[in-house]
């Protein structure tokens, strides 16, 4: 994870204007020397989201959201905290600079290849509508049935015949020959032709709506290549980690939790466009599990797969559904009509239509029956069982064991046979939960990291609401119940800028503490929410907590002293006083 000095992010705190970054992302109203709007983080009629001119940090009075920039993108667009970080520094145009510790990146920055890809996606577009070479593309746009309206919205553009007509243009932008190489736009030939000919093309975006690459559709037959080609892989463009379509849905989507794949970009933007803004597709590659994974981490807890109705189009319904099943995500696969795709659909039957067939989704497990048994409706005993033993592997693989024993009983219904034919009872949650013992690490399940994050997530996230758990930490918690060093570091800082009433949100905590542990610590603060309805019961649980374990180990220190075969006779008397006096002082939380 990328580390910045605190002098960096510390002068990024200082140019961010939060009413801006809100703005990006709701409506905002002025009222008086505040603004209002509805509260993102839950459902409500009347506003109670709030920010003062000036102020760094929003209020929600209804929920009790608080927070600075920092933790909006993050709660809000379920950014990390690098990510969020350096996406307000190329906003408010900040240089972040890297602790010593890591190395120095070669070659362009990051920001600079943004900015030649947005400028070359602003000439695109203006070609394809204001040339009589893009006029030809626009016509077969028109066709489509694609508007100027869905034009200007997603961008689409053109790129020429002449192949150095975009080197020019850059040149005369004062962008250097390395960056124009490395964000894509040259080939890799000794010419340096530019990359894209006579195409269609469509801006790829990251999640937070930077240009990162380009899809080229050709539009005629005699242009050289395949039907679609995308922009080489760059330090930006992971064609296995891109979701087409993100920036436009990433919002909807970590709100209510749902997806809709689809294989094409113009599906995923017609979807969008019709008002389906959760969909995205894959890009230029098969849908894979750094795909999947990207909207596991938005929280999804339900994707809807439409894919093409052809044999490819199933195949790949069949692969994409045990990715999410596999992590406990429920499937629904949308039956198409054949030889119809959403883009066809959506302009020839309409929004209402595609809403009944998301409606009347199949769930992944009688999909997957069906589509082994590729349409026979009469099976024979041995292709039923090759099908049933096919399906018991696949669901047997996957990693939640709730998941593991209910599909094995729907499979059991589907497939009209016992449940005790497929061994319900007898292997499948033993097996996945051995299985899944032996993969997580210790780090992952680190005990005292939990609790010392727990301890400063309650302080920063609540402290605000409830300013009686800052008291309370000050009477129970002192540099010995924490285990991690970076953690209590956080803590000191948190404390004295609070007595200072100086900000205490994520990044001022971040520009005032060294090292990398710290900025680590907070990204794993950040990435769990916390009950705003049970702040007290909960910072006085994990208060105990701290308590608990630092007895627990005072305790155990003596008993290994008194194991020890070096005592007299005297000391051990006193380490038996010791731990018969420290065996009966169980701590308690002291409340203000």
């Amino acid at each position: 994870m990328p580390l910045y000095t605190k002098e960096s992010i510390e002068t990024l705190r200082q140019r961010i204007d939060l009413v801006e970054v809100l703005m990006s992302h709701m409506e905002l109203r002025r009222a008086g020397a505040a603004y209002k709007a509805l509260c993102p983080f839950h459902e409500e009629k009347t506003p109670s989201f709030t920010v003062q001119k000036g102020d760094s940090h929003y209020h929600c009075f209804g929920c009790g959201a608080h927070g600075d920039a920092i933790a909006f993108l993050m709660g809000h667009l379920k950014l990390g905290f690098v990510e969020a970080v350096e996406s307000l520094a190329e906003r408010f145009q900040v240089h972040l600079e890297k602790t010593d510790e890591q190395e120095v990146e070669k070659g362009p920055s990051k920001p600079a290849l943004k900015h030649a890809l947005e400028l070359t996606a602003q000439l695109y577009h203006y070609l394809l509508l204001h040339t009589q070479d893009g006029h030809e593309a626009l016509h077969y746009l028109y066709e489509r049935g694609i508007d100027l309206e869905f034009i200007r919205r997603f961008h689409l553009g053109f790129s020429p015949k002449d192949p150095h007509l975009l080197s020019r243009y850059l040149h005369a932008q004062h962008i250097e020959d390395e960056v124009i190489e490395q964000a894509g736009l040259v080939s890799s030939s000794s010419k340096k032709k530019d990359f894209f000919s006579q195409r269609i093309m469509f801006p790829i975006r990251d999640p937070m709506g930077a240009v990162i690459g380009f899809s080229g559709r050709k539009f005629k037959e005699e242009t050289f290549g395949g039907k679609y080609i995308n922009t080489p892989e760059t330090l930006l463009f992971k064609k296995s980690r891109v979701l087409f379509g993100l920036s436009y849905s990433r919002q909807r989507i970590a709100k209510e939790r749902k997806a809709i794949i689809v294989e094409g970009q113009i599906d995923a933007l017609r979807l969008i466009n019709s008002g389906f803004d959760y969909a995205v597709a894959g890009q230029g590659t098969a849908f894979g599990a750094d795909h999947a994974r990207e909207l596991i981490h938005l929280g999804v807890s339900k994707v809807y797969l439409a894919l093409d109705g052809d044999d490819a189009g199933q195949e790949a319904a069949a692969k994409i559904g045990h990715l999410f099943l596999q992590k406990g995500i429920d499937i629904g696969v949308l039956s198409l009509p054949d030889g119809s795709d959403p883009d066809s659909l959506l302009l020839n039957r309409g929004p209402e239509y595609f809403s009944q067939l998301i409606q009347q989704a199949r769930d992944y497990l009688t999909f997957l029956f069906r589509h082994l048994a590729k349409g026979e409706t009469t099976l024979t005993p041995s292709r039923k069982n090759e099908i049933i033993k096919e399906m018991t592997h696949t669901i047997k693989s996957w990693e939640e064991p709730v998941m593991v024993h209910e599909s094995l009983k729907k499979l059991a219904e589907i497939a009209q046979i016992p449940e005790s034919a497929l061994g319900i009872d007898q292997v499948v949650i033993p097996e996945i939960m051995v299985r899944r013992t032996q993969r997580v690490d210790f780090e992952q399940v680190n005990p005292d990291r939990i609790l010392d994050t727990d301890c400063l997530r309650w302080l920063i996230l609540a402290s605000t609401s409830h300013p009686e758990i800052v008291s309370m930490a000050h009477m129970n918690i002192h540099q010995a119940h924490f285990r991690l060093e970076g953690a209590y570091r956080l803590y000191q800082v948190f404390m004295e800028a609070h007595k200072n009433n100086m900000p205490c949100d994520v990044l001022s905590l971040g520009s005032s503490v060294e090292g990398a542990e710290a900025q680590k610590l907070l990204n794993d603060i950040m990435q769990r929410k916390i009950n705003r309805q049970k702040v007290i019961e909960g910072f006085t649980e994990t208060v105990r907590k701290m308590l608990i374990r630092q007895w627990m180990e005072e305790r155990e220190a003596i008993r290994i002293k008194l194991h020890s075969t070096f005592l007299s006779d005297e000391e051990e008397s006193e380490l038996a006083r010791q731990f018969d006096a420290i065996k009966s002082q169980v701590p308690q939380v002291k409340l203000p």
